[in-house]
Order: C-alpha cells, then sequence, then structure tokens
C-alpha cells in the first residue's frame, strides 16, 4: 500500500506561481511512476505531467513550458512547479502512484484556482 498527501493548492491570480508537493508513504519502493494529475468541473481527469524513478519525464502539452514537475527519490516526494498560471489550469489536482506491479494510488486532491 502506499499513501499520498498533497499539499499546496490555492487561490491566484492568472500570471502567478503555485508549487503543489506530495509525499508518499508506506510501499515507496513499489513506485515506478509518480506523477500529477487534475480534474476540472465537467471534465474527465487528465495528466499534467509525470516523473519516473530513473528521471525521465512527461508533461502534457497544455503544460509544457509553465510546469515542472521534480521528484526526490530518497524523500519519496514530487512536486509540480506552475508558472504563468492560467483560468483554464483551474482544477482539482492528484497526486499519483504508479507502482512496478501496474496498482495506481491516488491522493485525495487539492484545489487549484486560477481567476482572471
Amino acid at each position: 500500500q502506499v499513501q499520498l498527501v498533497e499539499s499546496g493548492g490555492g487561490l491566484v491570480q492568472a500570471g502567478g506561481s503555485l508549487r503543489l508537493s506530495c509525499a508518499a508513504s508506506g510501499s515507496t519502493f513499489s513506485i515506478n511512476v509518480m506523477g500529477w494529475y487534475r480534474q476540472a468541473p465537467g471534465k474527465q481527469r487528465e495528466l499534467v505531467a509525470t516523473a519516473r524513478r530513473g528521471g525521465d519525464t512527461n508533461y502534457a502539452d497544455s503544460v509544457k513550458g509553465r510546469f515542472t514537475i521534480s521528484r526526490d527519490n530518497a524523500k519519496n516526494t514530487v512536486s509540480l512547479q506552475m508558472n504563468s498560471l492560467r483560468p483554464e489550469d483551474t482544477a482539482v489536482y492528484y497526486c499519483n502512484a504508479h507502482t512496478y506491479q501496474l496498482v495506481d494510488y491516488w491522493g485525495k486532491g487539492t484545489l487549484v484556482t486560477v481567476s482572471s
């Protein structure tokens, strides 16, 4: 089992920045990929960014150049630095851990609201 706890959401004006953090506990040795997903009202959950244990990262086209994911394997944390935020980035952001056993774990989510 893996437990994930997110922090760092909030309200920010368009053009501003926020940093989300996620701490994993439990069977962290089983985690291969950690990442962030988001779900806006009335929309499906979508991938934002992921980071593999070996360092490879992946971003949604909509956030490339604005968001940066970073992972600390020793501390079992993953962070998402979000710059140049837009109203369309408003969503609940979820931390995800994908294990080598192909099991997904999710945090409870943190709300990011970007005002225009």
